[in-house]
């Protein structure tokens, strides 16, 4: 039995998971403040023990935890994230003082890539690709059957630049794919339409524009709303520059869009990705096929994926 660990930019996540890649009992708790690695660590330790014990088992009997982490990470060190303040920590360590079972360390995203390989959309390929859409952007590879890590900073797809000099992201460049494809950049540019028309819908389906998520402008456009439709074609556009680019520099058998957003209805979000995937790929151009789906694990991806880390590295 393993535990996978889900650390999100909002919650964290502890699942049980067989050998099978079956998820036996679930722990969800929000992130909070971060006050620190060594309560950081604690805090992780006593979710993936409770988890086990949730499913049946005694926490030391797990053969190892495997840890999605939303940045760089290598040899059971956590090396930079920019949306949880952590650089050069030596996680598994500081995890052990508290649980002491083997700890696998990994991107979140290459976690989510490794679920859905194994269990999910991924599932028969050699080569396949995940793109998570949440608080920021991840990407995970599995490239001829084995996991694309380059020393912990591969996958970083977010920091990928699709709009020079624009607004500025957390890793302190402008124009990241992130700052304009993700949760978060969705809801900037929410909130930007919001202000140019005091008429649309989305001021009613914010709350007036106190509850605005990643899924706002999509109710609204499903409402109807010219403004809301305006916005998720924009979206979609800004989505598709980088899945391209993915697209034409791995060509794999299949790219997944996971995370929240990537729940957003068919018509309004994959399919008119896959007509400008279809349209502008270099593999489509070649007559080749370009198979761009939604991920099959939703957000269990992650936990899954960390527990089956040990399959696969």
């Amino acid at each position: 039995m393993y535990v996978g660990l889900d650390v999100g930019g909002t919650n964290l996540r502890a699942g049980l998971v067989d050998e099978a890649g079956r998820l036996l009992a679930v722990r969800k708790i929000p992130l909070g403040e971060f006050r620190g690695a060594e309560p950081f660590a604690k805090t992780l330790a006593s979710l993936a023990a409770q988890a086990a014990r949730d499913g049946g088992i005694s926490p030391e009997r797990l053969e190892y935890v495997g840890m999605g982490i939303p940045g760089a990470a290598a040899k059971g060190e956590v090396l930079y994230t920019c949306n949880i303040p952590m650089k050069n920590v030596p996680l598994a360590r500081l995890f052990r003082n508290y649980l002491d079972v083997p700890v696998l360390l990994e991107n979140d995203a290459n976690c989510a890539a490794v679920g859905e390989y194994f269990c999910g959309a991924g599932r028969g390929t050699k080569n396949f690709a995940m793109v998570t859409l949440g608080t920021g952007i991840g990407g995970g590879f599995i490239l001829n059957g084995k996991l694309y890590s380059a020393g912990g900073m591969a996958g970083e797809v977010g920091h990928m630049v699709v709009e020079k000099g624009g607004v500025p992201c957390a890793c302190g460049r402008r124009g990241c794919w992130e700052a304009y494809a993700s949760a978060t950049g969705l809801i900037r540019m929410t909130r930007e339409a919001m202000e140019r028309d005091k008429t649309s819908r989305l001021w009613e389906e914010s709350g007036g524009g106190t509850a605005i998520t990643g899924r706002t402008a999509f109710a609204a456009a499903l409402r109807g709303d010219e403004t809301a439709k305006a916005l998720c074609g924009t979206f979609v556009a800004y989505l598709a520059a980088g899945v391209v680019n993915l697209l034409n520099i791995f060509q794999p058998e299949v790219l997944a869009i996971g995370g929240g957003i990537g729940e957003a209805e068919e018509g309004l979000l994959l399919a008119p990705l896959r007509e400008i995937a279809d349209r502008e790929s270099y593999a489509a151009r070649c007559g080749g096929k370009v198979s761009v789906v939604r991920a099959a694990l939703g957000g269990d991806a992650g936990m899954i994926g960390a527990a089956l880390l040990g399959r696969i590295i």
